[in-house]
């Protein structure tokens, strides 16, 4: 079959990722340059330990297997399968690790608490004070910045990939058999797969008007390289409150007890940090829903960020070398990872994963592989 990838981000990417593994011929058409949305605006994790039980939690372990066979496919995506700590501060954090131990699914997670001493032995480089820390051994990472370009020439060595950046697609074609684009080309194939992120305008409305998917913006930023490695992801105890797995009544007293201070609650915060293959640091982030967004970026999460991190480190941290914003797609269905639509024939639409994308995208793009007959 000859199957046309609308969206150069990393669900698109691992779309195609799929259809060249099947045996079948890829156009990948994107209409930037290069992707510059939240696929190259992450941490790279590959997160596991927070994902709601049941279907969330089953894609992102089928992922995870995925990310590793990938990872050893084309090791320029640096894939590495370091873990995460979730560093818990006050007997109320504590209990929240304790009862995610408690599900019946903490096994498959990798989930294990650790005392301080256990923990820097993970991860020596934490030196700050806490009680404990939430270890997740099936959690990675992966260079979220360059694992793209590395895919794609991955899958232009083998002859049946095309890969053609700088044009935006406007219609289907009338034949319902591929897609015209803004230079006026058009593409024929047997399936199209729009996986457009946050572009959720132009043709993607038209085809799905009522589409329940919603927008998020988020800020991060990252340092210059730290003197010492940084052996695992890492995470505080306030990403407790923003991951489904952790819900419970553990959670309800931490909340109780501890309300956030006013500046991670405005901006809806969470610590995670992880750092890139250069020694640099990816720390965040911020969680924005109501559009229209601001076009600027605060000062005030970022100084909260950084003493956060210092705090887990035990020094100061490097210098902030780059700050900035973006923009993920997210899917209002609660019960779903991913929107996925079948909008016209041999056309789907495949958006609205979220903070979820980097995790799962190839176990979401394997799902609808199969749902497309691949």
């Amino acid at each position: 079959m000859r199957v046309i990838v609308v969206g150069g981000g990393v669900l698109g990417t691992m779309h195609a990722w799929q259809a060249i593994d099947r045996g079948h011929e890829v156009v990948h058409i994107e209409r930037e340059r290069e992707a510059r949305g939240a696929s190259v605006r992450n941490f790279g994790l590959v997160w596991i330990g927070g994902r709601a039980g049941g279907d969330e939690l089953h894609t992102a372990l089928r992922a995870r297997e995925l990310w590793e066979r990938i990872g050893a496919d084309v090791p320029g995506t640096g894939f590495r399968p370091n873990g995460s700590l979730t560093v818990c501060r006050g007997a109320e954090e504590v209990a929240v690790a304790e009862a995610a131990l408690a599900l019946p699914d903490a096994a498959e997670r990798g989930l294990k608490l650790l005392t301080p001493g256990e923990a820097r032995e993970h991860n020596p480089a934490l030196r700050g004070t806490f009680d404990a820390a939430l270890w997740c051994e099936r959690d990675g990472a992966v260079e979220s910045r360059i694992a793209l370009p590395a895919l794609r020439a991955h899958l232009a060595a083998g002859g049946r990939y095309t890969w053609l950046p700088g044009r935006e697609v406007r219609d289907l074609l009338p034949s319902g058999t591929g897609v015209r684009d803004d230079h006026g080309h058009s593409h024929e194939g047997d399936l199209v797969l729009l996986c457009t992120g946050a572009w959720l305008t132009g043709l993607v409305r038209e085809l799905a008007p009522e589409l329940p998917v919603r927008r998020v913006r988020l800020q991060m930023m990252q340092t210059d390289p730290l003197d010492e490695r940084l052996t695992t992801s890492v995470a505080d105890g306030d990403s407790f409150r923003y991951y489904p797995a952790y819900a419970g009544t553990a959670l309800e007293a931490l909340r109780s007890a501890h309300p956030q201070a006013p500046v991670p609650a405005e901006h809806r915060m969470q610590l995670l940090m992880v750092q890139r293959l250069d020694g640099g640091l990816t720390i965040g982030d911020t969680h924005e829903y109501d559009e229209p967004f601001t076009f600027d970026v605060d000062s005030a999460p970022y100084e909260h960020l950084a003493e956060v991190a210092a705090g887990l480190l035990g020094r100061p941290l490097p210098a902030v070398r780059r700050r900035w914003a973006g923009v993920y797609a997210q899917t209002t269905d609660t019960a779903r990872v991913v929107h996925r639509e079948q909008v016209a024939p041999a056309t789907w639409l495949v958006t609205g994963p979220g903070g979820r994308g980097m995790t799962c995208s190839p176990a979401i793009a394997e799902h609808t592989a199969n749902l497309a007959g691949l």
